[in-house]
């Protein structure tokens, strides 16, 4: 295969809701370029991208799959990502890392959730988009009514290049408004017979060519001027129109295709040849240092692996985009982020599975290795004069978590290095060992995202595991003050052990004044604050404590083992051994003994002090809530309001959004726990959420009282 040069190179991301036939279409391009001799089907299970047995065990993509075609003496870069939204981190990656999105459509069911949160990160990320509509000779299909769609959604940037003579099962022919001819095929579909417009089309194909000529011209002020003064524009004044209104976003090109009769296809690969931005228009990456790093082929080398496979009969393979410079088989290398040597032993161009040897890649192009000794997805390679590294990939939060345990107990070990290395394949799994809850925790994006990581241990890893509800990380806080001693006393010949410690307990929040009384029982204390620590705990909040001893009652000395006794029991509050957090110590008082007091017996005493204040200081329970976005169809608002107000969400607001509703709402983690399934099931798989942590909050007391009483419980059990 010939080297190609930056300027010969355009990256491409395939996008598009499940079912749309992203597939199919990926197979059809591949077999257009002579790539494959004879295309595969879903159905038969032999395509290039979905090759994965999970994915043909769910006839689902589960991973994007990278392929490449040559096409005009360009070469596409293009990376075919899964639709379901359980697997976005795939798409993330995949714009990242190219220049252009293709949408697809599906021509039965128009804009889809899918299309909206694939159109979304488009959006974040600046890239272009071409929206492409697909399975037009589904009986359903309206393809007018799309076009609404998505100028409702989108604006009046969404301008059509193609549209269909007639849709449904005798589909076969569209009319290009830029080239001005009618594309029609034969039943087998691929090339197509190319003549001039019919006459009863020609004013609808006038008024459609009007509106691209106008749309292209917006983009640039000399094309403007010429279109004012011609009222037209040439063909390649059109396409310089259009490339500059796909890198500016101010305008979304619509064609058609039938991917399953491999009809318009070649007509698209063509436009993607000769209209997409090159990899040196688009604009430049920046590197961890702010610095702006462009696609130079005289530039350092420099190479980042945005994901890892591991495929049989082969292990790890590593693909990669050159960032700057060029790479060659046998270039020496340094990890930026692990400082370990690499060499490229076989550097590879890629179709799905298939990987052709290649001599050398140059800047913006993408490439595979294998073999490497310590590279992971996320790092950088680059050549001994250079040191740039690239962190510019952010992943949506987790949707879903399972606590995750081996069915033999023995084998957790060989499920954690499986699970590591799956982290590595996919970051949307992320793998966590709670200390707190005493729990593996696998989050994800929703349920069939983490039954195809069970599904993957289980087959490939040879490795039976449960999936559990995961525990809640609750805390403890108080409400009032109050007020304990305690003495800690031991005698068992020789030293004994003794130490008394007084102390109060009150509720803390950020910037509040220590007061200078309490009182309790009628009785009152002074404060004077002889030292004053702020203590923030990792779990979240502070502890504050004060230093408030007069007249040398305990030695300064012993302060630090109180602060640790008070600290080993924040770490167990006494309603359900849930961490405590914001509480205010003042230790004002207590007794020492001049040879049995030491550390232990302070530590011991300042813990059961604070153990019997927190008592009776008005404990309760907080659980951690989050702020969810859900969107959702207009039809099936009220069913989805419905059911969040079941799950104790706090509704915070309601917008329209390009033909959804969004609903904004605070809800506790505890109802959230099957949330996507919930979702899916009540919608039919067209909404969608995203949700973050916001903070915690009280309990209400019917929670608590069952809470306390599931730990009693269980601590009599043990």
């Amino acid at each position: 295969m010939k080297v190609y040069q930056t300027n010969e190179i355009k990256n491409i991301a395939l996008l598009g809701s499940s079912g749309s036939g992203k597939t199919t279409l990926a197979e059809a391009m591949l077999y257009e370029s002579g790539v494959i001799k004879r295309r595969g089907s879903v159905d038969a299970k032999n395509t290039v991208s979905d090759y994965f047995p999970v994915e043909q065990e769910y006839g689902y993509s589960v991973f994007s799959t990278v392929f490449h075609v040559e096409w005009n003496n360009k070469k596409l870069n293009i990376i075919d990502c899964p639709g379901s939204d359980d697997f976005i981190g795939s798409t993330v990656t995949a714009l990242n890392v190219t220049d252009t999105a293709i949408l697809l459509i599906n021509g039965q069911y128009g804009v889809e959730v899918g299309t909206q949160n694939h159109f979304r990160y488009t959006e974040k990320l600046h890239k272009p988009v071409i929206f492409v509509v697909n399975q037009l000779d589904n009986e359903k299909c309206d393809y007018d009514n799309i076009v609404e769609q998505l100028r409702e959604a989108y604006g009046q940037k969404v301008v059509p290049i193609q549209y269909p003579t007639a849709t449904g099962p005798g589909f076969n022919a569209v009319i290009d408004v830029l080239l001005m001819k009618k594309y029609s095929w034969k039943p087998e579909g691929g090339a197509p017979t190319i003549e001039d417009i019919p006459a009863d089309e020609m004013d609808k194909a006038m008024e459609w060519h009007k509106n691209l000529v106008e749309a292209a011209a917006e983009n640039d002020e000399g094309l403007m001027e010429k279109f004012f003064e011609q009222d037209s524009l040439s063909e390649d004044e059109m396409r310089e129109g259009i490339r500059k209104g796909l890198i500016a976003r101010g305008m979304f090109p619509v064609f058609c295709v039938c991917a399953g009769k491999d009809m318009g296809v070649r007509r698209l690969m063509e436009f993607l040849g000769n209209v997409v931005p090159f990899v040196s228009e688009m604009p430049k990456v920046k590197n961890t240092d702010g610095q702006e790093i462009a696609p130079d082929v005289n530039g350092p080398t420099s190479l980042y692996f945005f994901k890892t496979s591991v495929e049989p009969h082969i292990g790890e393979v590593s693909y990669f985009k050159v960032m700057s410079g060029k790479v060659k088989e046998g270039d020496d290398l340094l990890n930026a982020d692990r400082g370990s040597k690499e060499r490229i032993s076989q550097l590879y161009v890629v179709a799905g599975s298939n990987r052709d040897k290649v001599e050398e890649l140059q800047a913006g192009d993408i490439g595979a290795t294998v073999k490497l000794k310590d590279v992971k997805t996320g790092n950088t390679l680059d050549a001994k004069d250079c040191s740039y590294k690239f962190d510019f990939i952010k992943y949506p939060n987790s949707k879903y978590t399972r606590a995750i345990k081996p069915v033999n107990e023995g084998d957790v070990e060989k499920m954690m290095v499986a699970l590591i290395r799956m982290h590595e394949e996919d970051p949307t799994w992320v793998i966590e060992q709670s200390k707190e809850l005493k729990q593996i925790l696998v989050h994800g994006q929703g349920e069939f995202h983490l039954r195809t990581l069970k599904w993957r241990l289980e087959n490939n890893d040879k490795l039976q595991v449960n999936f559990e509800e995961p525990k809640i990380p609750y805390r403890e806080t108080l409400t009032k003050s109050a007020r304990a001693d305690y003495r800690h006393k031991k005698q068992s010949g020789g030293a004994g052990q003794f130490g008394e410690v007084h102390l109060i307990v009150e509720p803390y929040h950020e910037g509040m004044p220590i007061p200078e009384t309490y009182k309790f029982n009628g009785q009152e204390f002074k404060i004077s604050v002889r030292g004053k620590e702020e203590i923030p705990l990792e779990w979240g909040g502070k502890l504050v404590f004060i230093n408030s001893v007069v007249g040398g009652a305990i030695d300064s000395r012993f302060m630090p083992a109180i602060m640790k006794g008070i600290m080993a029991r924040m770490e167990q509050g006494p309603l359900t051994g849930s961490y405590a957090r914001d509480v205010l110590v003042i230790v004002y008082d207590g007794k020492m003994h001049p040879v049995d007091s030491n550390e232990i017996s302070f530590m011991l005493a300042g813990r059961n002090a604070f153990s019997e204040a927190f008592k009776t200081a008005g404990p309760k329970i907080l659980e951690p809530i989050y702020d969810v976005e859900v969107f959702v169809p207009s039809d099936k608002m009220g069913d989805v309001m419905g059911d969040l107000q079941g799950r104790r969400a706090m509704i915070m607001g309601m917008s329209s959004e390009k033909g959804f509703e969004k609903l904004e709402a605070k809800v506790p983690l505890k109802e959230m726990s099957s949330y996507s399934t919930a979702l899916s099931s009540l919608t039919g798989g067209r909404a969608s959420f995203i949700m973050k942590f916001a903070g915690y909050e009280l309990v209400p007391s019917d929670v608590q009282e069952k809470l306390i009483k599931e730990f009693e419980s269980k601590q009599e059990e043990e």
